[in-house]
């Protein structure tokens, strides 16, 4: 990879690991699902004027846009409100890539290599491991809600690949255009309407800076910059880059919300790093090197 492009790459996974403690700023203040709401309206317009459709069925757009929008980032969002640290929130929300798996090996027959087993149950451990936290950054509903969130980034995930689309950004944005009105609706069964007759005088500089950050930065810039690496480069190059996001997850945490990095927390972040690295190493290597130096 280019100097340049992994500098970029490495400051988009530091803006998305920083989000979570952006997002913990915006669900002090606001319900966590209207703020999530907030983001993708923001994060499609006007966008989505200026950008084509993508050659694909609404039914992909629409599948797609629920599971990233409500399905992972309402999720998550609603788990940070619930009482799971911002933390650890960016650490379990990696647990998707376990997940994505065993849904790939079930749903679309792909293969499941030793090494990816091996992982995954590294992964697993480090998830377990988590349970056991006692100093008030992991929460029942909290778990519940960020677990559900990592599912439906992996049913995402097999939805893009379903659409089989080279157009990503211009999916992913047209796709983020049918959340806002579900996500309205869902505040509005939840709260009812003093929600929103209240949400003039809650819209503060720290709520809207909230927004604005998931918006453009996080949402439109990010994936932007993410998805041109993707189609430059391989996939087993880019994708490790996403085991920075928890690193800066955990940091900004601690720097922002003193949150503790005890032992036990410490050690289930790195089993849930270590098993998703491992998942990625290229098993042809290690045979092509087996081959020539043993």
């Amino acid at each position: 990879m280019k100097k340049n492009d992994l500098i970029l790459g490495i400051l988009v996974m530091i803006v998305w690991g920083l989000n979570f403690s952006v997002i913990k700023l915006g669900v002090s203040e606001i319900d966590p699902l209207l703020l999530t709401a907030l983001r993708f309206t923001l994060a499609t317009l006007p966008a989505i004027f200026f950008v084509k459709k993508p050659n694909v069925s609404w039914w992909y757009l629409i599948i797609y846009g629920w599971l990233f929008a409500i399905g992972i980032w309402g999720m998550a969002t609603w788990s940070i409100e619930a009482g799971l640290s911002a933390g650890m929130a960016s650490v379990l929300l990696q647990m998707n890539v376990v997940f994505g798996l065993f849904l790939g090996y079930f749903l679309l027959k792909e293969p499941l290599p030793i090494n990816k087993v091996i992982g995954s149950g590294i992964a697993l451990a480090g998830l377990l491991l988590s349970l056991t936290v006692t100093d008030g950054s992991v929460t029942q509903l909290g778990l519940m809600l960020i677990l559900f969130a990592a599912i439906s980034w992996s049913l995402a995930s097999i939805t893009v690949k379903k659409a089989a689309t080279k157009q990503i950004f211009a999916f992913s944005l047209w796709a983020m255009a049918f959340a806002p009105a579900p996500l309205f609706l869902i505040v509005y069964l939840q709260s009812g309407s003093d929600v929103f007759v209240q949400l003039p005088e809650q819209l503060n500089e720290r709520v809207i800076f909230s927004v604005l950050f998931q918006a453009y930065p996080v949402t439109l810039l990010g994936y932007w910059i993410w998805n041109r690496l993707l189609v430059t480069y391989p996939l087993t190059t880019v994708a490790p880059l996403t085991l920075l996001v928890p690193v800066f997850g955990l940091l900004g945490g601690v720097l922002f919300y003193q949150e503790t990095v005890g032992l036990i927390k410490l050690i289930a972040f790195l089993c849930v790093i270590s098993g998703i690295l491992i998942s990625f190493v290229n098993t042809k290597l290690i045979t092509k090197l087996k081959s020539r130096y043993i």
